[in-house]
């Protein structure tokens, strides 16, 4: 299978302390691949490291051309997308506005009734409350919208990074079930940094183990829920 990203010897330090050290991990065209680690692996620095929110070495390609160093707006550009951890979302905005923001790049207005047609499918919940004050939804519609957000971009990779933080296991459930909808129907390509490991690695394929900024594990998601340290540290059993 063909890499649409591919990361050699990714390193990535905040002042004095090391985040990540010397990762390589790849992802190929259309498919779902999951990041676990404890609290402090570094999940969530590799994925700003990826989108050049945090100072980084090492070679990332997106597609087989460099992605750009400290310019999250080209990693857009170019189809790479973050719903970050903590949502994010613009809190004195309606739904709708946050959509909107989410297609910026898009002027035209047919396409943008498309693209918001298509989330409010996935997500019907937000068509309802698409007048209403984003801050005033609850902790699962918020994220519904980040992810929502991040589909109006009409990402060709997109990057979630702990999905699932604070939220009722009926609510992560459905979230998941949507992105491996897309990721099944219309090839969309996840990289998940996710601690509920039960839920990546039943939806995703392939899945790397970060432990103290390194990849400790990697192989297929199947493979890895049978391996008896990852069951004693991330599956409970």
């Amino acid at each position: 299978m063909t890499a649409v990203l591919d990361v050699k010897g990714l390193s990535a330090r905040y002042g004095r302390v090391e985040a990540l050290r010397d990762i390589s991990l790849s992802v190929a065209e259309g498919e779902f691949v999951a990041v676990l680690g404890p609290n402090g692996a570094g999940k969530s620095t590799l994925m700003r490291a990826l989108m050049g929110l945090v100072a980084n070495s090492g070679e990332v390609t997106f597609r087989g051309a460099p992605l750009p160093r400290q310019a999250p707006d080209a990693c857009v550009a170019r189809g790479v997308v973050l719903v970050p951890e903590g949502r994010g979302i613009f809190a004195p905005m309606t739904v709708a506005e946050n959509l909107e923001l989410g297609a910026y790049l898009n002027n035209d207005a047919a396409e943008l009734e498309r693209r918001h047609a298509r989330v409010f499918g996935l997500f019907p919940r937000l068509r309802e409350r698409r007048s209403q004050i984003a801050g005033s939804l609850s902790g699962g519609e918020q994220q519904m919208l980040a992810v929502a957000r991040g589909l109006m971009l009409r990402p060709k990779l997109m990057l979630l990074d702990e999905p699932s933080l604070g939220l009722a296991p009926r609510v992560v459930q459905t979230i998941f079930e949507i992105v491996a909808k897309l990721n099944a129907e219309e090839g969309l390509t996840v990289l998940v940094v996710e601690q509920n490991a039960n839920v990546a690695l039943d939806r995703s394929q392939h899945a790397y183990v970060l432990e103290a900024g390194r990849v400790a594990l990697d192989g297929a998601s199947s493979e890895l829920r049978e391996n008896e340290s990852v069951r004693r540290s991330y599956l409970g059993y």
